[in-house]
């Protein structure tokens, strides 16, 4: 290969930036949507169990307030 050649392949400051910057994208993208299907698998895995079983016994004992907010 000649010094033309090697030069019409190499990569500016800009294009190397450029492609870091969509590599980390990309990474960030597949970690949200592996976050997204594991949420969507197990909905209630992410819900605090206090808070749910609170609600459950305050329904239990009849009062209804805040279903009507």
């Amino acid at each position: 290969m000649s010094v033309n050649e090697v030069s019409a392949f190499s990569l500016t400051l800009e294009q190397k930036t450029g492609f870091a910057f969509v590599g980390i994208l990309c990474i960030f993208l597949g970690l949200l949507i592996i976050r997204c299907f594991k949420i969507l698998l197990d909905p209630y895995s992410s819900m605090p169990s206090s808070t749910w079983e609170d609600e459950v016994e305050e329904f239990d004992k009849g009062t209804f307030e805040y279903a009507l907010a």
